[in-house]
């Protein structure tokens, strides 16, 4: 799914600042993504994308994501060693 990984890469950008490159973050603050179930990190950002779950953060920038876009990004996530 090289395809998908492309489109993940460009939406972790965005990831960094909070929830780390490799989703393990520096502060209590945000949640560690590392590890994660994908469908559990999709479903999470589809919440936030259609306000069933609310963050003045997230829900923004989750509505800026395609589903495709959220797939992606979730998988790599899920993917990283939770450490």
């Amino acid at each position: 799914c090289s395809h998908l990984y492309k489109q993940g890469e460009n939406v972790r950008a965005r990831c960094v600042s909070c929830h780390g490159m490799k989703g393990i973050t520096v502060t209590t603050l945000w949640p560690n993504l590392a590890g994660q179930k994908s469908l559990y990190l999709q479903k999470q950002l589809h919440n936030f994308k259609s306000g069933k779950r609310k963050s003045p953060i997230m829900g923004v920038i989750a509505q800026e994501l395609t589903d495709k876009e959220i797939a992606a990004v979730a998988e790599y996530y899920s993917q990283q060693a939770a450490y």
